[in-house]
């Protein structure tokens, strides 16, 4: 199904997955709105940017209106800005805990709430970028798989109230990313563990594999894992 001048909506856009998302859509033809708290429109034509933090309900919602305005509406919106802190439970931060549960699971819920008005009436897609902790506990990712269960529970739920209305609500859910995601001082994440994961252009595909379904069916969650991760419990 061709994509082609449709709208989309993608938060954490200047880097890793959603970067890698944006490019693959701008080729294939699609108007663009890029969250960010960097606010780069990645020198795609025609795109609108904004510096938005996913926690501002209100500048999200702004954000969407003037995306919709601007091309008459939106299709698409991917949720995919998200942090993470790895350690034990009680180690961890209030910072680091509070940041994950709003920008992961808020974030989400206020971007769909702030997109969702402009899509009611149109063929939409609903994408939700989690993760394999939203599926599964791990260790040491208590706070984070708590704020992915979140995301891949919301995600599940809105297609009861959506799918009769032509909008399609999915998780995509990858194993680990090769990206800068977590690698800051005190996150618990090491550039030594990337080599072998999956690069942000192998998730941006599968975005893009179920946004290219036909209208007539939907993918509700995508599990997928790189060859160099081992059994998880």
């Amino acid at each position: 199904m061709s994509l082609e001048g449709k709208t989309a909506v993608i938060t954490g856009a200047s880097r890793g997955i959603g970067a890698a998302l944006a490019r693959m859509l701008h080729e294939r033809g699609l108007n663009l709105g890029l969250v960010s708290r960097a606010g780069d429109d990645l020198g795609l034509a025609g795109a609108i940017a904004s510096g938005c933090d996913v926690r501002d309900a209100t500048a999200l919602a702004d954000f969407c209106n003037e995306v919709a305005s601007r091309f008459g509406g939106i299709d698409i919106v991917v949720a995919n800005a998200g942090v993470g802190a790895y350690g034990p439970f009680l180690e961890l931060s209030q910072e680091h805990l509070d940041e994950m549960v709003d920008t992961n699971l808020k974030g989400t819920l206020y971007l769909i709430r702030a997109a969702l008005p402009h899509m009611l009436g149109r063929e939409a897609d609903v994408v939700t970028l989690a993760s394999e902790a939203g599926r599964r506990g791990l260790p040491l990712e208590a706070v984070y798989c708590a704020s992915k269960f979140g995301q891949v529970g919301f995600t599940r739920a809105l297609d009861h109230e959506l799918r009769e209305q032509g909008i399609r609500c999915t998780n995509v859910c990858p194993g680990g990313v090769a990206t800068d995601f977590a690698l800051d001082d005190g996150r618990g994440r090491t550039p030594d563990v990337l080599p072998g994961m999956m690069t942000a252009e192998d998730v941006a595909e599968v975005v893009v594999f179920v946004l290219e379904r036909p209208r007539h069916l939907r993918i509700l969650e995508t599990a997928f894992r790189p060859m160099s991760e081992g059994a998880w419990g």
